[in-house]
């Protein structure tokens, strides 16, 4: 038994495991956030144009 614990506490895969999650974690967040801010600069931008357009007339 005791080995047997011994050999879960100096096995680091999963915690290699965890950070790998905790990345793609932090990746898919920061990913929609940009979308998303990226989203509304180009709403706004065509909302813009479209109102010179229609001010134009």
């Amino acid at each position: 038994m005791k080995t047997v614990m011994t050999w879960f506490l100096k096995d680091k895969s999963g915690a290699t495991a965890i950070e790998y999650g905790l990345i793609a974690g932090f990746l898919s967040i920061a990913l929609v956030v940009g979308a998303s801010t990226l989203g509304n600069t180009i709403n706004n931008t065509f909302d813009g144009a479209a109102q010179h357009l229609v001010n134009s007339q």
